[in-house]
């Protein structure tokens, strides 16, 4: 299964990478937010920690979305998803390999989304820099997961974009809580950590409840009928 997860992995980089436009677009989207939410503080003005965090994860979600719909995508409009189904081995293999170049694309993303918070919303990185990256690699991981196995069941069906926003924001706010609770830790520059390993267990038992979902769900959610 890892083996042609990592074939499935690579074979969808290069065809978005290649591509650009889709990606482009969900960087652009990112970016638009951050930019919209600067414009209302004064010059000199710095944002809350909490808040530039939520806007960072806010985001990193809208471009996961665009994402996700487009690793999907590759096999619809090649009309090839019942070869994937058909491959010899497990079929968890292409939520694993969809879920890998999504965490992949989501983390080149916020390398972009990043500097952006630092530069338009006045942060800068605290003490407790490590908990900020802990909890961004915790949020991606249950992110990609998720996104995975519910962007497959949006496949072939009209208005994807609005269907796996819809189902997947509510299913991520309890993850979305934590990376920004951990995110704020990491750029406040006097920040508060009594809760910190608390906010880390729960993004780390999301992580394996959506983990577990995607390795017993997605055969009931992706087959190979349009």
């Amino acid at each position: 299964m890892l083996k042609s997860a990592l074939a499935l992995c690579g074979k969808d980089l290069k065809l978005i990478l290649s591509r650009g436009a889709g990606l482009m677009q969900a960087l652009l989207l990112g970016l638009l937010l951050v930019f919209l939410f600067s414009l209302s503080l004064n010059a000199g003005d710095r944002l809350s920690p909490q808040a530039a965090a939520a806007i960072f994860w806010l985001a990193s979600a809208f471009c996961q979305v665009l994402i996700f719909n487009m690793l999907y995508a590759v096999e619809e409009t090649a009309q090839a998803r019942l070869g994937l189904v058909l491959l010899p081995s497990p079929v968890q293999g292409v939520w694993l390999g969809k879920a890998l170049a999504g965490v992949l694309l989501l983390a080149a993303a916020q390398c972009v989304f990043i500097p952006a918070v630092f530069v338009f919303l006045g942060q800068s990185l605290g003490q407790a820099w490590p908990f900020a990256l802990l909890g961004i690699a915790l949020g991606d991981v249950g992110m990609a997961a998720s996104g995975s196995l519910l962007g497959a069941l949006s496949v072939g069906r009209g208005g994807r974009e609005s269907l796996l926003s819809i189902v997947l924001f509510p299913l991520l706010v309890p993850m979305l809580l934590a990376g920004v609770r951990l995110v704020s830790m990491g750029i406040d520059p006097d920040p508060m950590l009594d809760d910190a390993l608390r906010w880390i267990g729960l993004a780390a038992a999301f992580d394996g409840l959506f983990l577990a979902a995607g390795l017993l769900l997605f055969p009931f959610v992706y087959s190979g009928d349009d």
